[in-house]
């Protein structure tokens, strides 16, 4: 436990100062190439996890098996781990800290979509959820760092486009006054609108490279974290298939 306090704290002060990368894991030997490779902290991709298990994204595979997925990973690597929890698959927040600090994690992301009743849930709701996620924390003794998702960039949301910057603001404030670290816009692709956000939202805003965002933009932006999600996953499953099919029409 003074290991995941000490990590915990390292991830939360990388979240300030040289913008921190996550090019985001999902088995042990993917997370120990990104350490391999230089980089401070693991983040897991809950999609690509999920897949990996042979379920789909959204809180459709076990979480059970998701928790032993991350619990692999960070007993592989000698750095801070943050879990992609998704929306805590249904757990009270205590029981979601304990699996979280049971499988080592420093730090975890929390997403305001309701997989079970569809679309977002409501900000208050959510609010008192991050704050009882990190009361829990505080008791167990281990201040986890929380990296509040934003999911009103999702189609799925239900957000007007016009209305997504000011509704991430207003969602985003209040995930910061509730205990929220960090708060992640998923899918902001546009740099006028993460400018707005980071201005808007105190504190550590969480960002994705995108054809308009370039690492560099991010950062004069004020973004101070950016993860790729399940992209290296699928790029290694891309890579295997143009090498599968090259194989197959050399046999031909």
């Amino acid at each position: 436990m003074p290991d995941l306090k000490t990590h915990a704290e390292l991830l939360r002060s990388l979240h300030h100062g040289k913008l921190l990368v996550l090019p985001n894991a999902w088995d042990e030997a993917s997370a120990e190439l990104v350490v391999e490779a230089g980089f401070p902290v693991v983040a897991t991709s809950s999609v690509a996890v999920a897949e990996t298990l042979g379920h789909q994204d959204g809180e459709r595979a076990p979480w059970r098996e998701m928790f032993a997925a991350a619990a692999r990973i960070a007993r592989a690597v000698p750095v801070p781990v943050t879990v992609d929890a998704e929306a805590g698959y249904g757990l009270a927040p205590e029981q979601l800290v304990a699996e979280l600090l049971e499988a080592g994690a420093a730090g975890c992301n929390l997403e305001d979509t309701d997989h079970r009743a569809g679309g977002l849930t409501g900000t208050a709701a959510q609010a008192d959820r991050l704050a009882a996620v990190r009361a829990a924390a505080g008791a167990a003794g281990v201040p986890l760092v929380l990296n509040a998702r934003v999911d009103v960039f999702l189609p799925p949301s239900g957000i007007p486009e016009p209305d997504r910057t000011a509704e991430a603001i207003r969602r985003g404030r209040a995930y910061r006054e509730a205990g929220a670290d960090c708060v992640y816009p998923i899918g902001m692709s546009a740099a006028d609108d993460v400018g707005r956000l980071v201005e808007g939202v105190p504190g550590p805003v969480n960002g994705n490279t995108g054809p308009a965002l370039d690492l560099d933009t991010l950062a004069s932006l004020g973004v101070a974290r950016v993860s790729y999600g399940p992209r290296f996953h699928r790029g290694g499953l891309a890579a295997m298939r143009g090498a599968l099919a090259e194989l197959r029409d050399s046999l031909r």
